[in-house]
């Protein structure tokens, strides 16, 4: 049965934006600690894919919005991304559509393609700060250990 209304957010991007609403957090949160390398991308990813991995993980990791535990949606991302990426260099090298053998103009499939795999990439990367409106959001820092307000308890929950 799903779930209704708004997904929960994360509790620590609710203590990174300051928790306007001033509601109750979740201390009893999964707290996933972060890797300090940048684990390997999994083998069964397309090339392309393969190259965005190595191209953000490690800034995410540093900003700790990737964990250990978010690799299958990251590996997710970045498939989306290299499936999107392929179609529209089809869509660029051979057009939007194409006559088939009755004389008929067709859609290329690719353009279903390209926009499945782009509505699921964004759904990916708005999940790791990656989008304008999404990153707005969030308040990172390099150094896991800077205070941004003087709290001591943001200070203990950034170190959770």
């Amino acid at each position: 049965m799903a779930q209704r209304g708004r997904k929960p957010k994360p509790t620590a991007l609710k203590v990174l934006e300051g928790n306007p609403g001033q509601r109750h957090l979740n201390v009893y949160e999964p707290k996933p600690t972060s890797e300090i390398q940048v684990p390997d991308c999994p083998d069964w990813l397309l090339p392309e894919a393969a190259l965005e991995w190595k191209r953000l993980a490690g800034p995410l990791i540093q900003m700790g919005v990737l964990t250990g535990a978010d690799m299958a949606a990251f590996a997710g991302y970045c498939q989306n991304y290299a499936r999107w990426k392929e179609a529209e260099e089809n869509l660029t090298e051979n057009g939007p559509a194409f006559e088939d053998s009755k004389g008929k103009v067709q859609h290329s499939p690719y353009l279903r393609v390209s926009e499945a795999a782009r509505r699921d990439m964004l759904r990916f990367a708005s999940e790791f700060g990656l989008t304008p409106s999404s990153r707005s959001r969030i308040v990172a820092t390099t150094d896991p250990g800077e205070n941004f307000s003087g709290d001591p308890m943001e200070a203990l929950l950034r170190e959770g």
